[in-house]
């Protein structure tokens, strides 16, 4: 039986569209949405940078103006050429970012210690007061960072290294996952917790870098090819870690051992330059807010430039890069182990799934609580962050000959490593072994953070190196401990973590002795 047949035939206005209808109204139309385009089109982007032959035919007021823009602008691009110009704002930006973090990081840490110290008549109340405030903190970044981009929280260096593959991942470099990795990793940082930045700063310079070039989109040229986003995000990675550490040579060799698969030769001078202009624009913020005198390394040090070194101390070195190996293998390990435990307690799993903001708030309030000045921060230099740790850590001085307290001779922030009942290699190494699971724990908090830092604190070794003969200088010996342990942690990138050392301590007198040590 043959089925029967459907209605097939269309309407009049379906099979003509809208010419069915009165050609004069439709020519009215037409013209009034044309007249209207061209009036957008004064007002727009692309308009005003539209090739001048095209604007030579245009009446209006501004003609002559547009015209001049537009071959001022060719004439710039012809001589410096566009990936410049996209590498100024680029380090410009960078360092603008950086310093605003750093200045709102400090004014942070700077909060916490005046509300400690304007409630030193009670030490309940100074208690409560050094833990609420970094669990305010803490608290906000994971909260502000789950609701406004999930994908900020952590370092982003396996989110880059994914992408600069060809990976792409969803909304990784966006305008709000920038806005949330900024300010969650200023609150995480400015809660005083073991938290580091160079990760998230690799990951900010992307987004910056993606960013700008969404946005110079708008004015065509190279910057509407989407496979220039490749080499910029490159470049972006050596700006990170030049804007964050003062250390441009350094930023290049990471951007290469990031890309460790390809790294395309014509990157070289864009993530150089870029990382250098990013640099130099951030210490001179520093000079211009009077937080230094002049442009000078991060870490002040004070070597011996004549003699920095004996051959006798080789053998040193070598016990020194074992020693750090194996201890940067068991940070891993630790924090690795923590992470597991947390997956495997469904239970657990389950009710932290449930209260997200719950876990960072009692990691917070372990550590706050066992830094407590009054209380076993005592016995570990609890109330120092971690910029007054290094620096303390990086005096070349002589603090005591046998460690007693009668014997220590600087004040400062220095003091804090001195206790009455202690020995102060007593107190360095309780500060070691309590940082070592302290910097392992707090990284796994859902914030954005990195763990350069931290592990970089924990490998001055200060306790073995005032073990060592007094004739070695015990700071050379620090630096040497402090560039291997994050070596071995941070995914096997030595060369770029002993020149990054060099850098921000000013020490070039350092490589022939750190290098041999790194490899082994």
């Amino acid at each position: 039986m043959a089925a029967p047949l459907t209605h097939c035939f269309l309407s009049s206005p379906q099979m003509y569209g809208r010419y069915t209808q009165d050609l004069g109204a439709y020519a009215k139309d037409e013209a009034a949405r044309v007249r209207l385009q061209q009036e957008r089109w004064k007002f727009s982007p692309k308009e005003r940078f539209r090739p001048s032959e095209f604007l030579e035919y245009d009446h209006g007021r501004c003609a002559c103006c547009r015209i001049c823009t537009v071959r001022c602008q060719k004439f710039l691009i012809s001589k410096v050429g566009e990936d410049w110009i996209f590498l100024i704002l680029l380090g410009l930006l960078m360092a603008l970012v950086s310093w605003a973090m750093d200045f709102a990081i400090a004014t942070c840490l700077q909060a916490q210690k005046w509300m400690y110290g304007g409630l030193d008549t009670n030490v309940f109340l100074q208690y409560m007061a050094w833990i609420t405030y970094p669990i305010v903190l803490i608290t906000f970044s994971a909260g502000f960072t789950q609701i406004l981009a999930p994908q900020a929280v952590g370092s982003g260096i396996p989110e880059m290294k994914t992408i600069l593959r060809g990976v792409v991942l969803k909304e990784y470099l966006t305008l709000k996952t920038f806005v949330a990795k900024v300010i969650g990793l200023t609150c995480a940082l400015g809660s005083g917790m073991p938290l580091g930045k160079e990760g998230p700063f690799v990951h900010i310079a992307s987004m910056c870098a993606a960013l700008l070039s969404k946005f110079l989109s708008v004015f065509g040229g190279i910057y509407e090819n989407e496979s220039r986003n490749i080499e910029m995000l490159a470049a972006a990675c050596a700006v990170g870690v030049g804007c964050c550490f003062a250390a441009p040579i350094g930023g290049v060799l990471f951007s290469i051992e990031v890309t460790s698969t390809f790294f395309a030769v014509r990157n070289y001078w864009r993530g150089f330059f870029a990382a250098t202009f990013s640099a130099f624009i951030f210490r001179v913020l520093a000079v211009w807010n009077k937080d230094e005198e002049t442009i000078t390394a991060l870490f002040k040090t004070r070597f011996r430039l004549d003699f920095p070194f004996d051959l006798q101390e080789l053998p040193a070195f070598a016990v020194i890069g074992i020693a750090s190996g194996f201890g940067g293998a068991l940070f891993v390990y630790f924090n690795r182990k923590i992470v597991q435990f947390m997956r495997k307690q469904k239970t657990i799993n389950r009710f932290l799934m449930k209260k997200r903001l719950l876990f960072p708030a009692l990691v917070t309030f372990l550590i706050a609580t066992l830094t407590f000045p009054p209380g076993f921060g005592q016995f570990m230099a609890g109330q120092l962050t971690q910029k007054e740790t290094l620096v303390t850590l990086f005096d070349n001085r002589t603090w005591a000959k046998q460690g007693l307290a009668e014997e220590f001779e600087f004040g400062g922030v220095s003091e804090a490593w001195k206790h009455p009942r202690a020995n102060v290699f007593v107190t360095l190494v309780v500060f070691i072994l309590m940082k070592f699971w302290m910097s392992a724990l707090a990284t796994t908090i859902p914030v954005p953070c990195g763990a350069f830092m931290p592990v970089f604190v924990i490998g001055k070794l200060r306790p073995l190196c005032r073990l060592l003969p007094l004739s070695l200088p015990p700071t050379f010996y620090q630096i040497n401990l402090t560039v291997t342990l994050p070596t071995e942690h941070l995914q096997q990138r030595p060369l770029c973590y002993s020149v990054i050392a060099r850098c921000f301590t000013a020490s070039p007198h350092l490589m022939t002795a750190i290098e041999p040590k790194v490899l082994v």
